[in-house]
């Protein structure tokens, strides 16, 4: 019996072994899958911590995107903006490049009128400096002329002066125009009317007068520069032109003559030779008659005879007062 409790001992001990054993490998494949599930659930734990890391960065990241994109974006907007702007800006350039190059033109045009205009100028220019030349070369010319003139009309008042003198001097009452130192003779003193042949009165006036007015133009002083000695005749109005002419010249003529005729008494023969060069005799008709202060014709102071002077250069003073009074 008892070998059989025994047999049955050790069986139950095998069994108890076997138990054991499975016990002990069920404790140690509990402990490996502790300690599998543990590192598992740490493996876990850092993926999740990985993960969340991750989606951490892949958040921040996305947000960096985002803001990228946001900078982006308003960069674009910007951008856009500023090509609007350069696009404007382009327009108004391209106009103002067209202005200007319409501007340009219109200074070339200008810089070509300039350049004509400066040319013209320089032209005006030398033709002014040969004109002022040619005046300046003129007004010298006035220059001399006038002072010949000053000096021609200083003459005439020395002569014309000279010639009262005498006169008065001499206590002979004449008529002698101031201005041109004309001596006026009555034709009724002279001549009888209608006649051309000089009357004793006549003979005796021109006795008194003409050796005054002759030696005083014939001194050294004014000779040199005297022209003529002219006498000139005179009627009124009544007849016709042709035979006042002829009565005219006769009386004027019948005056030179007679001054010739006498000559002897008072000049030396120098002076005579130089009477005859300088002595001029015209007959003028009806010409120029004398009015009275009512306007109407003086037939008794138009009959007259003039004995008058010229010198050289009065002929240049007309002139040149004519040339005054064109200006």
């Amino acid at each position: 019996m008892r070998r059989k409790k025994k047999s049955e001992d050790s069986g139950f001990n095998v069994w108890r072994s076997y138990s054991d054993m499975m016990a002990g490998v069920l404790l140690l494949f509990i402990l490996i899958m502790c300690v599998t599930l543990f590192q598992a659930q740490q493996s876990y734990n850092e993926s999740l911590q990985e993960r969340d890391e991750k989606i951490a960065l892949q958040e921040e990241y996305n947000q960096e995107l985002l803001d990228k994109q946001n900078a982006l974006d308003e960069k674009d907007g910007t951008i856009q903006s500023q090509d609007e702007q350069l696009k404007s800006q382009s327009e108004q350039l391209a106009t103002q490049q067209a202005k200007l190059k319409e501007q340009e033109q219109k200074l070339s045009d200008q810089q070509d009128q300039l350049t004509a205009l400066a040319a013209k100028l320089k032209k005006q220019k030398k033709t002014l400096n040969k004109q002022q030349a040619a005046l300046d070369e003129k007004t010298a010319l006035l220059k001399d002329q006038q002072e010949q003139i000053d000096q021609i009309i200083g003459v005439k008042a020395d002569v014309i002066e000279a010639l009262k003198k005498e006169f008065s001097k001499n206590n002979i009452d004449v008529n002698i125009d101031a201005q041109t130192g004309a001596l006026t003779l009555q034709s009724n003193v002279l001549f009888n009317y209608d006649e051309s042949d000089l009357s004793d009165a006549g003979k005796t006036a021109l006795e008194q007068i003409l050796p005054i007015y002759c030696k005083v133009l014939l001194q050294d002083d004014y000779k040199d520069y005297l022209a003529e000695i002219i006498i000139d005749g005179y009627t009124d109005t009544d007849g016709d032109y042709s035979y006042n002419l002829q009565l005219s010249q006769q009386r004027s003529l019948a005056v030179a003559q007679y001054l010739l005729d006498i000559q002897g008494n008072f000049l030396s023969s120098d002076q005579s030779g130089d009477l005859q060069q300088f002595l001029t005799v015209n007959g003028h008709s009806m010409a120029n008659p004398v009015l009275d202060a009512d306007g109407n014709v003086d037939k008794d102071a138009s009959r007259r005879v003039e004995i008058k002077f010229r010198l050289k250069d009065d002929e240049m003073i007309d002139e040149l007062n004519q040339i005054m009074s064109d200006k």
